[in-house]
């Protein structure tokens, strides 16, 4: 089985600085989201701060528009990231292959690895977090904590610290489960709140943050996936890299 042709991808009605950052030859691709832009819109007033700026279909998960020939388009929505998270985010061409990689995710067979400033140091450099979380919906917002009964487990390395104008340390973070916000919560649970987390994070360190860099933005960044998926009767990898945002690389 092959993918769309090659215009399909060129003429993308991409976000705002999002970035096709590789596919396969199944129609299996990968962008690189700048932080505060959306997964999806909610609405048509969020379609132009979007990753594709154009209609989307919540229940089937799909972005779909009109190509310059008057033919239809889609494009499956395989995963999200929160507006303020930055990095890789999947979407599939086929709508038999957005099935197979969700099933593979769903059977948590992806790899994800992120990286995040976080303000403090850890007293480890490598641990494996476990925690019990719980995940409400309140007024339509997510939201989660530290006391509940969902597992959370996630990865952790310490990359570097720094005691510049801030206490700040780069940390490298592979969830092996996929709970809504966290690591956000994990992070912010061991005081090593996530710099810029306007949810969970240390809002007055946020603020000093904000006012000495000129940044508001969360520094949390999904800086790769990689899987292995059956599709076609073949297997196929696949694995895909956002570079550190240049907000990062000013830190250190």
């Amino acid at each position: 089985m092959s993918g769309p042709a090659g215009d399909f991808w060129a003429t993308l009605p991409l976000g705002e600085n999002v970035r096709l950052l590789t596919r396969d030859a199944n129609g299996l691709a990968a962008f690189d989201k700048p932080a505060d832009v959306l997964s999806h819109p909610n609405s048509s007033q969020d379609e132009v701060r979007s990753l594709l700026t154009c209609r989307y279909d919540k229940d089937a998960q799909y972005f779909h528009w009109r190509a310059a020939d008057g033919a239809e388009r889609r494009l499956w929505l395989l995963n999200r990231l929160d507006s303020a998270t930055s990095g890789v985010i999947l979407a599939a061409a086929d709508e038999a292959l957005a099935a197979a990689v969700r099933a593979h995710y769903a059977s948590k067979q992806v790899t994800k690895v992120y990286t995040a400033l976080v303000f403090g140091r850890p007293q480890q450099r490598q641990e494996f977090w476990h925690d019990m979380l719980a995940v409400k919906n309140v007024r339509g917002q997510i939201r989660t904590s530290v006391v509940g009964n969902v597992p959370a487990e996630t990865r952790f390395q310490l990359i570097r610290h720094s005691q510049k104008a801030f206490s700040t340390s780069l940390i490298r973070l592979e969830p092996t489960t996929g709970r809504s916000h966290q690591l956000r919560v994990q992070c912010a649970k061991r005081h090593l709140p996530i710099v810029g987390d306007q949810t969970y994070g240390d809002f007055a360190l946020n603020r000093s943050f904000a006012r000495a860099t000129q940044n508001k933005r969360m520094f949390l960044h999904s800086v790769e996936t990689s899987f292995a998926y059956e599709f076609g009767g073949a297997t196929h990898r696949f694995k895909a890299q956002a570079p550190l945002p240049r907000e990062f690389q000013q830190m250190y």
